[in-house]
This record gives C-alpha cells, structure tokens and sequence, in this order.
C-alpha cells in the first residue's frame, strides 16, 4: 500500500485566479431563475472583479422585482429585465447565463443557452431523464461553449484534498462506499405567493396541472418536475464518490423507499439505493427526510471502506482511520472556510474557464453521470426491480 505524509490538511481556498482578470475583460452574466438557489449563487457572481449581471429572468414577479434591486444595490445599475428566457438569450450583451430554474427547465434551456453562444452555468441536477442527459452531452461536444454544472465538490478544496489520499492508495482497495444524509421536511409549510406568477410558463415542457402553490414552492417534492430529495441530495453526494472513486457512470441500481408521509406530494422522503460500478465497487446511498434535524456539518457523510483504512467525508471535513486504529484518525482534513465556500470556487472555475476556454472543472459530461444514477433509482422505485444503463448504447435496460 503507498503511504502518505500523515499532515493535517489546513484548506487554504483555492486561488481565485478570475480576480486577475484586465478591467476590459467584464463577463456579461444573465440570470434564468433569480429565486431561492438562483439569488444566492447569482450573488457570488456579483462578487467578483469585472463580472456584471446585466439581465434578469423570472416568470415569478416577486423573484424578478427581487433580482433587480439586488444587482442595483451590488452595482448601482440596474439590469434589463424579462419574463420569457428566449428574450434573455437574444440578448447580444450577455455572454454567460446561470440557469437556477427548476430541472424540468434545464435541459430545454441550456439547449437553447448554447444554441444562442451563450456559456452557461446551470443548477443540478443537470437534467430530467436519462434521454434529456443523452441529447446534452452530444450538446456539449458539439459545442464551442463553456460549460459548468453545478456540482461544486469538484471545485471544493477538502474534496480536492480527500481524492489525492485515495489516489496515492493510503485507503488500499475500495469495494464500497457508504453514504448518508439525514434531515425532515414533513412538517413544512407551504408560503402563500407574495405576487404574479405566469403559471402557464412555469409549468413550461411539464404536464399541465391546475396551479397548486405547493408544486411552485415544493417543486423538488413532484416527479412532473424534478427526481425528489433522492435525487435533489443523491446527484451531489454521487458525484462526490465518482470523483474520489474516479468512477464512470453505473451499470446497475436498486433501489427501495418508505410510504411517502407528506401530504400531496408524489416523491418518498426516505430512499435507500445501491449502485454497481465497473470500478469494482458498490455505493450505498441512504437519504431520510423524516429524521429529525442536524446541523448542517453533520447531516451528510460517506465513508469510503479500503481494506487498508476508512476515509470519512462529510461538508467541511474529513478523517482516516488506519486498520486497527478505528478511534484515532491518523490523516485529518478541514475546510477553514466552510462548505458555502464550494460555491463561490465553483463559480470562480466557471469566470476563468471563459476567459481561458478551459474546460471546466464540472463539464455536461460529469454532470450527467451523476444525475443518471438518481434517474436510475427513480426508475428502480418505479418498476420494482434493479435498472441496467447500457454504456454502450447510452440507454436504460429495465
């Protein structure tokens, strides 16, 4: 086995190399989706040297009249404003756009995104179902644009850090990985729209319902736009393991789930799913939104069993535990900034790699990987038996 020098890892932050940009060298940003996830990570954007948002797009007026005064207050300009993307994307003065919208929307818009020149940044998971993943990274090879998706443990420095003790061997062989995350949400409630909503354009390539305010604010919670908690939570905690583990797309999962507890929705908050790798090894992924609440640090975590040693890694640390000395870590990482941070070193890639035209470090291609496996355990739920992806043919076996 290769040994590793037993250091703590102090996470200083990777370099912010965007910020050395020349002050003729502005992006142009224009935000799809400034609600909720969209306004934080649009904020990010806004905090960085010659980076302008300089247009907004909502069909939720109050996320809209939002998103206008915040750039006005970070700025002192006020963007340009529209209802309908398409008229965003027409736009000849945005060069790139976030894509912060519910994910049935992802796969039309980044579609629509690149076909305008545009390079994009877009929210996980990347898209709604395996074909719509298909249909985008033959998008991306075919493209000239700069993609991101928005996994930022592939930015995020302790993740940086707890991939070179896996690769140097430190753990030995890995034939499974064990993850959970803990939270409940069944006892929510459901906010009131504050405004005018364009329900019909919200709803967008979904099947048509009669508006319900808990699909608008719930959306995650619904398979007519998105994959539930399995998925809103599994795509990240997934693409985390592909990365350490250096691992492709699955080729088998099973999953089971609980009774669905809270009211309306058609998604369970309690799933566990097992994914088979050509890598040699199983990943356990366990989510539970019917437990009671953790603090954030300690609501996730994966541990990743070598034969060697165990590596733990949740938000902001990670430990090694050698064989027979399962008490005492004998490696320790620790993110000084904090798991917040992931983000805005993701969007730091993403201003870079348009500048330079690098790739980035979180391409279609990966993210579709890490979105297919929670589409397989959806689809696994759904028929009630294991689910084959055939690399091969790019298609679901059931």
């Amino acid at each position: 086995m290769a040994t590793i020098n037993r250091r703590i890892f102090l996470a200083a932050g990777a370099g912010l190399t965007v910020l050395r940009a020349s002050p003729n060298d502005t992006i142009n940003v224009g935000v799809i989706g400034p609600g909720g996830r969209g306004a934080v990570v649009m904020g990010i954007f806004q905090g960085y040297a010659n980076t302008r948002v300089t247009a907004v797009c909502d069909v939720y007026e109050p996320n809209l009249e939002a998103a206008k005064a915040a750039v006005e207050k970070a700025s002192g300009h006020a963007p340009r404003a529209f209802h309908r993307y398409q008229e965003l994307l027409a736009d000849r003065d945005v060069d790139a756009v976030l894509i912060a919208t519910p994910e049935h929307w992802h796969h039309r818009m980044v579609l629509d995104a690149l076909a305008a020149g545009k390079d994009v940044y877009v929210e996980k998971p990347l898209c709604h179902t395996p074909e719509e993943g298909v249909e985008l990274v033959k998008a991306e090879q075919a493209s000239k644009q700069v993609i991101q998706v928005g996994m930022q443990r592939r930015s995020y420095e302790l993740y940086l850090n707890a991939r070179e003790v896996v690769r140097a061997g430190h753990l030995g062989k890995v034939r499974m990985v064990r993850s959970w995350w803990l939270n409940n949400y069944l006892n929510d409630t459901t906010k009131a729209l504050e405004g005018k909503l364009d329900w019909e354009a919200w709803q967008g390539p979904a099947p048509r319902r009669p508006f319900d305010a808990s699909r608008f604010r719930n959306w995650r919670y619904y398979s007519d736009y998105a994959g539930g908690i399995v998925a809103d939570q599994g795509a990240h905690v997934f693409d985390g393991i592909h990365m350490l583990m250096n691992a492709g797309a699955p080729e088998l999962v099973n999953a089971t789930a609980g009774k669905i507890h809270r009211p309306g929705v058609d998604m369970p908050e309690s799933v566990t799913a097992c994914a088979h790798y050509a890598e040699d090894f199983l990943a356990v992924f366990s989510i539970n939104y019917a437990a009671m609440h953790y603090r954030s640090e300690n609501d996730q975590l994966n541990q990743f069993d070598g034969e060697g040693a165990r590596l733990d890694i949740g938000r902001t640390k990670f430990k090694v535990y050698d064989l027979g000395k399962e008490d005492d870590p004998v490696l320790q990482g620790q993110s000084e900034r904090g798991f917040g941070y992931a983000t805005d070193l993701h969007v730091a890639n993403f201003l870079e790699c348009v500048r330079t035209r690098k790739p980035t470090t979180a391409p279609i291609s990966l993210g579709f990987q890490s979105s297919l496996v929670v589409q397989l355990v959806n689809l696994s739920l759904k028929h009630g038996r294991a689910v084959r992806w055939n690399e091969a043919e790019k298609r679901v076996e059931i």
